[in-house]
């Protein structure tokens, strides 16, 4: 298994954060998120020293779909970093945190009108318009609230990117953004140029998730500028922004080629700087939206070693104290992933095994086929690079509880999300 941040073998038991797994164990019980904030911070810097310009501002929205908690938050806010939601949940849980309102940006589609009130009201950083029928709703709320807002348009530019086809979005047939290949993007943008409440900013483009091919989203920027001086010609309105999305890869398992997020950075602000020159169009601001590429390596999921079985057919079984309910993404999109035996870092590798959780599923796989060391039930298995989409998709499937999240760092523990109790599984069911 491959070693992120700051985990460390000692004596043969696995450290992060300066932080024993065993005693993470005994203090939060298992399953347990932990999250390395050394790394966390470490890869934010990545970012905010390769992307960089001078000849137009840049701005990191993180995407907190990938992790959110107030503790992330508040990381987020000491490295000044905007942040961004989809759902009136995201935006309620990000200003409970005291985070700057004037740095969240909405996103999704299908946005409900409250939660289009929910940003005027807020008077949020700006509003990313999913398409035309969005739009026209937006403006008349903020009419009737006599609010206004920033909006950018997002756009699908019909790249086609590597990756899942459930985390592809910017093919001609995804659910999200306006095709800038059809007619309905310019009533959208009329539609967001007539309004006296709506300061139309620009347009944001997301060609997917957990890409690793460079040149799709240098494609993407290319596509963008173009376009973005097209229509800044067109209607005679100079666009001062661009946006383009996240997706970075990175490694799960020796199968993936991770993105070097800062020299890929400057390989994307270049890239703009020279298209931007090539077409004679200037920008105002270049934002991107990492999310995945900021938490998911920090982020490792213990677990407590059960029972192991050997079946008729000869397949081998270890179960661990959790599966789907804590880690969706391998029964939702067959995500692959490593793991050790936490405590027997020393012992050789033994027999592949297959990773099993407790849910009543037969999908309840976390990882198949894996060479594992020879383990008893008590022992530990860390998965790691769970940081992202593992605590956003847990569920409660089979009325199991959500483990708690620990953010270490220097050898201290500091608790961020507490372990559901059997009260919270209750506390909406009534007689």
């Amino acid at each position: 298994m491959r070693f992120f941040g700051t985990m460390k073998n000692i004596d043969g038991m696995l450290n992060i954060g300066g932080v024993s797994v065993d005693r993470l164990a005994e203090e939060f019980q298992t399953p347990l998120y932990i999250m390395d904030t050394q790394l966390i911070e470490e890869n934010i810097e990545k970012f905010k020293k390769g992307f960089v310009s001078e000849k137009f501002r840049t701005e990191i929205v993180y995407a907190s779909k990938a992790f959110l908690s107030k503790t992330m938050c508040k990381i987020l806010e000491k490295y000044s970093l905007h942040i961004d939601a989809v759902t009136a949940g995201e935006l309620y849980s990000i200003k409970s945190s005291g985070f700057p309102m004037e740095k969240i940006h909405m996103h999704g589609n299908n946005k409900s009108n409250e939660e289009l009130l929910f940003c005027l009201e807020n008077e949020i950083g700006s509003i990313i318009a999913d398409d035309l029928m969005e739009i026209s709703r937006l403006a008349q709320l903020s009419e009737k609230t006599d609010k206004k807002m920033k909006v950018m348009l997002r756009v699908n530019v019909g790249i086609d990117a590597h990756t899942h086809e459930y985390i592809k979005t910017a093919k001609h047939s995804s659910k999200f953004g306006v095709s800038i290949f059809g007619d309905e993007i310019y009533l959208a943008v009329e539609e967001l140029l007539k309004s006296h409440n709506l300061q139309f900013i620009g347009f944001h483009c997301h060609i997917g998730s957990q890409i690793f091919d460079e040149k799709a989203f240098l494609e993407a920027a290319t596509l963008m500028i173009e376009f973005t001086k097209k229509i800044s010609e067109k209607y005679s309105f100079k666009i001062p922004e661009i946006n383009l999305g996240g997706g970075f890869g990175v490694y799960y398992t020796h199968e993936d080629s991770e993105i070097d997020i800062q020299s890929f950075m400057k390989k994307i602000i270049i890239h703009t700087e020279m298209e931007l020159d090539r077409m004679g169009y200037s920008i105002e601001k270049l934002s991107i939206e990492p999310g995945r590429s900021i938490v998911a390596n920090a982020g490792s999921t213990l677990y407590r070693i059960g029972d192991k079985k050997n079946t008729f057919s000869g397949e081998k079984y270890v179960f661990v104290d959790g599966g789907m309910g804590d880690n969706l993404r391998p029964a939702l999109y067959q995500a692959k992933y490593e793991a050790v035996i936490a405590n027997r870092l020393n012992e050789p590798l033994g027999d592949p095994v297959n990773i099993a959780g407790k849910c009543c599923e037969s999908g309840d796989i976390l990882i198949k086929n894996i060479p594992l060391q020879e383990c008893q039930p008590g022992d530990f298995l860390l998965i790691p690079t769970t940081g992202a989409y593992g605590y956003s998709m847990s569920n409660n499937y089979n009325k199991l509880l959500r483990p708690a999240v620990v953010f270490v760092q220097n050898g201290r523990t500091k608790l961020s999300i507490r372990r559901e109790s059997y009260e919270d599984l209750l506390k909406n069911d009534l007689n």
